[in-house]
């Protein structure tokens, strides 16, 4: 009688082992097994971390191996089982392999295919086109479409982590629980006792060192100590946590009435502001988004305010960019004057303090919250409605949405929501942050995720004239990586275009995004189909990048340029003053954060910042979803080419005083998962 031997591998993460009944069936070309009971006596099966392995004896001949079906039957109380994958020796010596990774819930069952990727038009078989379809039927019923909110992009229909299907939920809930981590936060910081002291003021800037954490030669203690600079606020816009804003002026704005004369004492070169415009030295960040916006007003003891900034700046002589001219309105007149550089100390600096908040509002919620997160659940919620696990695609993203539809699911149960922790230290609090999404989401564009078309419409691509630009010269390198990976695994499984075109799951994946991720809006360029492999390749790396490099860039350094309040002040107290001359050193520290959402600030900034439990960086792919030689080649090169770009940029911060690392790829996550 024929007799396979079946090594089944249980994961090794919290609470992963099983002992309910576990049976399994084999399906082939010539017939199917009866159900065994995979069971050693006087044996612990399918504990956590364990590989075992039975011998399965079958009445006759099974032929090709087509199907592996796994059930799970209560033993004594209901315990999800995590399994990773099943090899299957044959009677003839081939050994099969059946890539899982997925919890098998409740009294479950799961039928797993070899591991070889196929496309729809690869299964010729009737047995393993039914599988594939109903794989996807099960799939669109269990992830569904929601709209949280009247014009976002469309999120996974769950109110709360627990109602998620189990495969993406999060290992241990309390991990991400943000209440608990903030407070814990606090407490590591040793800054929870000012953490209820909310309308308490600080008495002046070196007071704020009373929750400032100092750990010597940090970005976070020079930003400390250099952050009432020109050269350190101009430095922020290109390398701080929200790199993303300033473009190149072509024209100055009439909104902007600065003139030659206001600014003379800045410009270095002998030129009039026009002529440095022509030359292209005049950049411009324009937070417009924020005008409107309607303040925090949760707490009625505490009025907080808003402004909507223009900031000129200049590239001086030495190549760096220093601020010359601040309007903190959009409308010029006689009560919203243009601070400059020539302006008393305490009204420069406040005009800079309030492009620093501004600038954090637009980060948080729009660069970071909108751009990385929810983009991030919508090519994570149109993959597992739309491409089965035997799909190349599938097996080539789905390590780029861990934990991403579980991490936003809890920041709408306890950070966005009404009530949430945003609303409790954030001037954009109790629905501002919700009025700058759907404001962004006009601008939410699919050339403004390639990174080299996003960087070449702001006019910053020319490393020549804008040599200091260190978020764009390794995000390209990343970018490239990336690109030339995809392209790689796109030739394995698509001989030409024809094949691509052809694909329709590929077709309803991109459709999904288009249609529900945004909205059906053509201006966003979105492709509703694909029709090239030099395209899918584009649209792979798009998916990739935004969820690993470039909310990396935007996420990591949250602690190291937030940190020091005054430098990112989450609230403003006091409204943007109105005129020149009477702006003191009391009135700013009476405008910034009180203690209290300092403190909160303090302690979201740092959770945020902080890795996950064994975090899977970029190029890490341990679980085997893909077994083909040709692939597992690609990813060797993928890790090589990224082993090189983690040399560039550690030779080039070697002696920087502030380097720049959020975009080397060993500080990369794989995915959105915090």
């Amino acid at each position: 009688m024929p007799s396979y031997t079946v090594t089944v591998a249980t994961g090794s993460q919290w609470f992963a082992g099983t002992d309910d009944y576990i049976y399994l069936s084999l399906i082939g070309s010539a017939g199917c097994s009866e159900k065994h009971l995979l069971d050693k006596a006087f044996y612990n099966d399918f504990e956590r971390g364990a590989v075992d392995s039975y011998d399965v004896t079958v009445d006759e001949e099974l032929g090709e191996i087509y199907l592996v079906k796994i059930e799970k039957r209560k033993y004594w109380l209901h315990d999800d089982w995590y399994l990773k994958y099943i090899t299957l020796k044959t009677p003839h010596g081939d050994y099969i392999e059946f890539p899982c990774y997925r919890w098998i819930t409740g009294e479950g069952e799961i039928v797993l295919r070899d591991g070889r990727a196929k496309l729809a038009r690869d299964d010729q078989i009737h047995i393993l086109k039914q599988h594939r379809r109903k794989e996807l039927e099960a799939r669109q019923k269990q992830y569904r479409w929601m709209e949280w909110n009247p014009g976002f992009p469309l999120s996974i229909d769950a109110k709360c982590h627990k109602d998620l299907p189990r495969d993406i939920q999060f290992d241990s809930e309390k991990g991400v629980d943000f209440v608990l981590n903030y407070s814990k936060a606090m407490e590591n910081l040793f800054i929870n006792r000012f953490m209820h002291m909310f309308q308490s003021s600080w008495h002046d800037f070196a007071d704020f060192e009373k929750i400032f954490v100092k750990i010597s030669n940090t970005i976070s203690e020079r930003v400390k100590n250099h952050w009432q600079e020109d050269l350190m606020f101009g430095y922020q816009f290109l390398n701080g946590c929200n790199p993303v804003l300033t473009k190149r002026c072509t024209a100055l704005p009439p909104k902007l009435p600065v003139t030659t004369e206001m600014v003379e004492c800045s410009l270095e070169r002998q030129l009039s502001l026009e002529q440095e415009v022509q030359e292209g030295n005049i950049f411009i960040v324009d937070y417009e988004l924020l005008d409107g916006i309607d303040a925090n007003k949760t707490d009625p003891c505490t009025h907080q305010f808003l402004a909507a900034p223009i900031c000129l700046l200049y590239k001086n002589l030495a190549n760096k960019i220093v601020p010359i001219a601040i309007q903190l309105n959009q409308t010029p007149g006689e009560s919203n004057p243009i601070f400059l550089p020539t302006d008393s100390k305490y009204d420069w600096l406040l005009a800079k303090i309030w492009v620093r908040s501004s600038d954090f509002h637009v980060h948080q919620t729009i660069t970071h919250l909108l751009r990385t997160h929810l983009v991030s659940e919508v090519f994570g919620i149109a993959m597992y409605r739309q491409l089965p696990a035997v799909h190349p695609l599938f097996k080539l993203l789905v390590a780029h949405v861990r934990f991403t539809i579980a991490i936003n699911t809890k920041a709408r149960e306890q950070l966005i929501c009404e009530y949430g922790l945003f609303d409790k230290a954030n001037a954009t609090g109790g629905g501002g942050h919700v009025q700058m999404v759907q404001r962004a989401v006009q601008d939410l564009t699919y050339s403004s995720l390639c990174f080299p078309e996003a960087i070449k419409a702001r006019g910053m691509d020319s490393t020549e004239d804008i040599p200091f630009y260190f978020y764009r010269d390794d995000g390209l390198l990343v970018w490239e990586a990336i690109q030339s990976f995809t392209m790689e695994v796109v030739s394995i499984y698509y001989e030409n275009d024809q094949v691509v075109e052809e694909d329709q799951e590929l077709q309803d994946f991109v459709k999904d995004v288009y249609v529900y991720g945004m909205r059906g809006k053509k201006a966003s360029g979105f492709p509703k189909s694909i029709k090239s492999r030099e395209k899918l390749s584009e649209y792979l790396t798009v998916v990739i990048f935004t969820a690993s490099a470039q909310h990396a860039a935007v996420n990591f350094g949250q602690y190291d340029w937030c940190s020091w309040i005054p430098n990112a002040p989450p609230t403003m107290r006091a409204p943007p003053p109105t005129a020149k001359g009477v702006v003191t050193i009391e009135q700013i520290v009476d405008t910034l954060p009180d203690r209290g959402r300092s403190c909160w600030h303090l302690g979201a900034v740092w959770a945020l910042s902080q890795f996950q439990e064994n975090e899977l960086f970029l190029g890490m792919y341990p679980e085997e979803h893909f077994i083909e030689k040709p692939v597992k080649e690609a990813m060797i090169r993928f890790r090589k080419n990224l082993e090189a770009i983690i040399s560039v940029i550690a030779e080039r911060n070697k002696n920087k005083k502030l380097p720049y690392y959020y975009l080397s790829p060993d500080r990369i996550p794989n995915s959105v998962a915090i």
